[in-house]
C-alpha cells in the first residue's frame, strides 16, 4: 500500500510545489520535476546558513559552481555528465543540505535515502542511476574544490585550516582560484535559481544537439 493511503506507516512522501508527491522510500522518476529540484535547491543553504553576506549560499548556486570546476578540470568533458555534475546534491531538494560530520553520525540510513532519491532523479534526465567511477571521482573533486573556496572565502575557516581539512586543490592555478572565488559571492534566492535552471537547459540544449535525450 502506498505511504500516503496507509493508516498504520508514517507518512513518506513530500508534496512539491509542482503537485507532485515524491516518496522517499520508493522515489519515482515520474515525480522528479526539474522546477521542484531548482525551487528547493535555490532555497537550502550551504554550511547550515554559517556563512558571511546577505544572502546564504545555496545549494543550487554551489551546483553551477561544481559544474564549471569539473569542466575546468576535464575541459573535454562530455556533456551528459556535466548535467550530472550539476546535479550531484540534487536530492538535497528533498533532503536538504546536511552537514558532513551530521552526515557521519546519520551513517548508512542517509545515504540509502540519498542514493535512492539520486538513482530517481538520474532516470528522470535520462542519466545512468550510477556515474562512472572516473565521473564520479571528477565530480567528487571538483566538490571539494568548491567546498575549500566556501570555506575562506564564506564560512570563515583560515587558509591553513582549509588546507588541512579539505587539502590544497590540485590541477588547478592559483588564477583560476581567484575568477572561482567570484562565482561564490551569494546571490538572492531567486537568481540563484534562475542561474541553476538557466545552466540545466543550457546543458540539456547542448545534449539535444548531439543527439542525446
Amino acid at each position: 500500500m502506498c505511504a500516503e493511503l496507509s493508516s498504520s506507516s508514517p507518512r513518506a512522501w513530500q508534496r512539491m510545489l509542482s503537485g507532485r508527491r515524491l516518496n522517499l522510500l520508493d522515489p519515482s522518476p515520474l515525480d522528479v520535476e526539474l522546477s521542484d529540484i531548482a525551487h528547493g535547491l535555490a532555497r537550502v543553504a550551504r554550511w547550515n546558513g554559517q556563512t558571511i553576506g546577505d544572502h546564504a549560499f545555496s545549494v543550487a548556486q554551489h551546483c553551477v559552481v561544481v559544474e564549471e570546476i569539473a569542466l575546468m578540470l576535464k575541459p573535454d568533458l562530455d556533456i551528459q555528465w556535466r548535467m550530472a555534475v550539476l546535479l550531484h546534491d540534487a536530492p538535497e531538494y528533498v533532503i536538504g543540505d546536511m552537514i558532513s560530520p551530521f552526515k557521519n553520525v546519520m551513517g548508512g540510513t542517509y545515504k540509502a535515502v540519498e542514493e535512492r532519491l539520486h538513482h530517481a532523479i538520474h532516470r528522470a534526465f535520462n542519466l545512468p542511476p550510477d556515474l562512472p567511477v572516473s565521473i564520479a571521482k571528477l565530480a567528487k573533486k571538483a566538490d571539494i574544490i568548491s567546498a575549500y573556496l566556501e570555506a575562506i572565502h564564506l564560512a570563515g575557516f583560515s587558509k591553513d585550516e582549509a588546507d588541512k581539512i579539505f587539502g590544497k586543490p590540485a590541477k588547478v592555478t592559483a588564477e583560476q582560484l581567484d575568477a572561482l572565488a567570484a562565482s561564490i559571492e551569494p546571490l538572492p534566492t531567486k537568481d540563484a535559481q534562475e542561474v541553476f535552471l538557466a545552466r540545466f537547459a543550457e546543458l540539456d540544449d547542448a545534449r539535444k544537439r548531439v543527439g542525446g535525450r
